[in-house]
């Protein structure tokens, strides 16, 4: 945490931050070349009521950027992401412009030229004599640190960089550069303004190439490094084991040759060994197949490229981690968002093992010497919090669940990150309570990955453990004297909805609905879903059996009626003040689960069981009306969690289950027989 507080001003989440400087009503995009038009359109999609210039030098880029937009509306058209209201919407307000006067009344331009340091600064130099003292600048630079750009403006503490990830109009990931120049008041605001428009902002310290493009372009020219000895197509294909493209694919992809180069060649002012390889001068593209794509690759060779590539990534890793240059948080969430990892990268440290990571560092430094070595066990690295976010707020802890990629939904350690924060702030008397959240403005949580029942398929033993250990931090919630309020921010669905019924308070946003979805997948709700709704809200069983055996909806509006809710709110900043009202209203008095049995409807299996349009698994739901009507009548709650894990291990074992889970991950309809 210490790392994080040195960066961020105030909250490590954005939509926690509050600001008196509304969105800008008019903004500019300076560069219609590469990113820059893919920087103005995410401006139109995060903010389409608000006017947006696009400034170049010359007029054919920016009539090229015109139908680039047209090309990318009508595909969001086509493929039902838009309306065709909202895409007019989008496209118009749009000047194009060679003319920097026109943008005086602009309250934000980010510069995106060619990476080019005295184009830059020619560029900031006519800004400050064409908008006003207020409007905020920043820069797009992929690695030239911010002192380089804008010490010698008037007003630096107005400025920064904000560096997008291509495709930028749709990848969620934008660095915002902390550095001595900028105020703490820049920083929060735009911190603010990236999460208000659909970006997943994180902080980096001023350094060459900040935080993910030390990653990234590493990566890129150590592969350059390797043509000598495998071949383009070998090198991505051994490669895609960690990310979902090759480096080459996505050099060709982004034009990046030149731009690695220049990047290597700052970086050689840290060490020698960020020298580029002089190939990226030469080579126009790179040869490279569809990912994916079969690729023959000799066990040796295959192993060298692997140790090489990833020895890489690690070694920036811990580079990045001993000289606090981003959080280690940030680092493994932007690996997968803007570098297109498949795991985080201090995940795949982790799976690997540290024995494995120390062979793999000692045969990289024997091929690399220079590159930045551990200096400290592996195992140090790896201690911090992947999923969530941690804040404190008028002396109560907020926990965020950060996975916006999949809804917030539980990753394999999401659930014993939330119990460790629980169990710390537990027994810290400056901790009045907790408040649960997600990450944004679209969902709370959308339940547990479906990968982890896969291991349970046909294993019932396995099918009860992962019920049971998925449920360690609601049994602790159980027992805890200090109140945990849910602050559900949107859709909340499956294990997510368990999360939030758990706790011993709830608000709500107005965006809010609760859904149980498992008998969709053959599967029942396993962390206490058939049983705590019922307990809590007896009153509502039949709306509990509808969600249950239905996937029926429930409303926000609804959850209030039936008491599950306390308040509705309007926007998530009212949200968590509600959430923290709670907290303090529930102080000394947190409502405790009861221990008898429940007198509800009992839960029947119709004839022909629908969710929908789509025919149930009769099978499925009998085990589910065992569960729920057993458990309302077990004399503990500890006996009626039991009956709905042991359920959990029969429901695993069952036909269809494997075919809801199996047509879920294939993005089909499932077919149950029974």
């Amino acid at each position: 945490m210490t790392t994080g507080k040195k960066l961020y001003p105030s909250y490590f989440n954005p939509y926690l931050i509050k600001t008196s400087r509304p969105l800008p009503d008019e903004m500019a995009v300076i560069g219609a070349g590469h990113i820059g038009p893919d920087i103005a359109y995410y401006l139109r999609t995060g903010a389409p009521d608000k006017k947006l210039y696009l400034v170049d030098v010359a007029e054919e880029p920016l009539k090229k950027a015109e139908k680039r937009f047209q090309s990318y509306a009508q595909k969001g058209i086509d493929r039902k992401k838009m309306t065709p209201e909202l895409a007019e919407q989008i496209l118009a307000n749009i000047v194009y412009t060679t003319d920097y006067n026109r943008i005086k009344n602009c309250s934000l331009v980010i510069e995106a030229a060619t990476e080019n340091l005295a184009l830059k600064r020619k560029i900031f130099a006519t800004l400050e004599e064409v908008v006003d003292e207020k409007c905020i600048l920043t820069s797009n630079t992929s690695g030239i640190p911010a002192q380089q750009i804008f010490s010698g403006l008037r007003h630096p503490e107005r400025t920064t960089i904000t560096h997008f990830f291509a495709p930028a109009w749709r990848s969620m990931a934008v660095e915002v550069i902390n550095w001595e120049g900028a105020s703490r008041e820049l920083l929060d605001y735009l911190i603010w303004f990236f999460a208000s428009t659909g970006k997943a902002p994180v902080v980096t310290d001023n350094v060459f190439s900040f935080l993910l493009n030390r990653v990234f372009e590493n990566w890129t020219n150590e592969a350059a490094y390797l043509v000598d000895r495998a071949t383009t197509y070998q090198v991505d294909s051994v490669c895609e084991e960690f990310a979902g493209a090759g480096p080459f694919f996505v050099l060709n992809m982004a034009g990046g040759n030149p731009l690695t180069y220049e990047s290597q060649m700052r970086r050689t002012a840290e060490h020698p060994c960020y020298a580029p390889s002089p190939i990226l001068l030469s080579v126009d593209k790179w040869n490279v197949a569809k990912p994916g794509t079969s690729i023959d690759v000799p066990e040796d060779l295959k192993g060298w490229i692997r140790d090489r590539m990833i020895g890489l990534v690690f070694s920036q890793c811990f580079d990045i981690a001993d000289r606090s240059i981003g959080t280690r948080s940030d680092l493994n969430f932007g690996s997968v968002i803007a570098l297109g990892f498949k795991k985080g990268v201090f995940d795949v440290m982790e799976d690997m093992g540290e024995r494995e990571v120390e062979r793999i560092m000692a045969a990289f430094a024997k091929e690399r010497p220079g590159f930045p070595q551990p200096k400290r066990p592996v195992a140090d690295y790896l201690d911090f919090p992947r999923d969530i976010l941690v804040d404190d707020k008028d002396g109560v802890r907020i926990i965020t669940i950060r996975r916006p990629h999949v809804a917030n939904s539980l990753g394999a350690g999401t659930c014993n990150e939330i119990l460790a924060e629980l169990k710390k702030g537990a027994g810290d008397p400056s901790v009045k309570g907790f408040v649960i959240t997600g990450y944004g403005t679209k969902a709370f949580c959308a339940g547990a990955d479906i990968g982890g029942f896969i291991s349970t398929i046909d294993n019932r033993a396995a099918g009860v453990e992962l019920a049971r250990s998925n449920s360690q931090v609601l049994h602790f919630m159980d027992k805890m004297d200090k109140p945990v309020v849910a602050a559900v921010n949107g859709l909340a669905m499956g294990g997510g909805v368990e999360l939030a019924l758990r706790c011993h308070g709830m608000v709500a946003d107005t965006a809010a609905f609760f859904q149980l979805p498992e008998i969709t997948l053959g599967i029942l709700p396993g962390m206490g879903g058939t049983v705590i709704p019922y307990r809590k809200w007896p009153h509502a069983s039949v709306t509990f059996n509808a969600m249950i055996g239905e996937a029926r909806r429930l409303s926000v509006k609804e959850a209030r009626e039936i008491g599950i809710v306390s308040e509705i709110t309007n926007g998530y900043i009212e949200m968590i003040e509600a959430a923290i009202a709670e907290v303090n209203r529930l102080a000394g008095q947190v409502p405790r689960i009861t221990e008898k049995p429940v007198k509800i409807a009992e839960f029947t299996v119709p004839d022909s069981p629908m969710a929908n349009k789509l025919p149930l698994s009769k099978e499925a739901l009998a085990i589910i009306a065992r569960v729920i009507n057993g458990a309302a009548a077990a004399d503990s709650l500890e006996a009626a969690l039991e009956i709905n894990y042991q359920g959990s291990g029969d429901i695993s074992c069952i036909d269809a289950s494997k075919e809801g889970v199996f047509a879920f991950l294939e993005k089909r309809t499932p077919d149950f027989k029974r």
